[in-house]
């Protein structure tokens, strides 16, 4: 079997950006590929917004599945795309459905999936936390650090997965 990998898409750009560097989704996608053997990515996004459509065949192209926030189109763009509730569901419910995958990767700082990958831990489900950087990743994850943890901006990791200077990006 194989492992699966969750994005949370907006933790990670954001959290990349503000450092000054952006992930080449094509080179990431690989990277979970070979590093942690995840056959399924899912990238998590707000609402569908039509002037990103570049970006979600972007997504796509590397090979991700690309997952958008329900909202009630009155609600749209007056909410944030706060997809943490999307990712917990999503996974609670392929591990209660006993879905065939081996472990989750998580790639996310954000302290709002504590209690899910807590379970998850115990359960002998979870393979790793990717936190953007490390100032991104909340200090409930001490715990689990190094051995469920580890960051992006790591410069052999960074190397691997980011845009390179001469590269166009999206």
């Amino acid at each position: 079997m194989a492992n699966q990998a969750f994005i949370d898409g907006q933790n990670l750009y954001m959290n990349t950006k503000s450092h000054g560097w952006q992930v080449n989704l094509a080179r990431f996608r690989v990277y979970l590929s070979e590093k942690y053997k995840v056959n399924k990515a899912y990238y998590f996004l707000g609402a569908v917004d039509d002037g990103n459509s570049k970006l979600y065949e972007d997504i796509q192209s590397a090979g991700f599945i690309l997952t958008f926030r329900e909202h009630n189109q009155s609600m749209i763009g007056k909410k944030k795309g706060n997809v943490d509730t999307d990712i917990v569901f999503t996974i609670m419910e392929k591990v209660a459905e006993k879905e065939k995958f081996d472990k989750v990767i998580l790639v996310s700082g954000d302290g709002d999936y504590y209690k899910m990958v807590n379970y998850l831990i115990r359960k002998k489900r979870f393979a790793k936390l990717l936190a953007p950087n490390h100032k991104s990743m909340s200090s409930l994850y001490r715990p689990f650090t190094p051995k469920y943890t580890d960051f992006l901006d790591r410069p052999d990791i960074k190397r691997k997965i980011a845009f390179k200077a001469r590269e166009n990006r999206p």
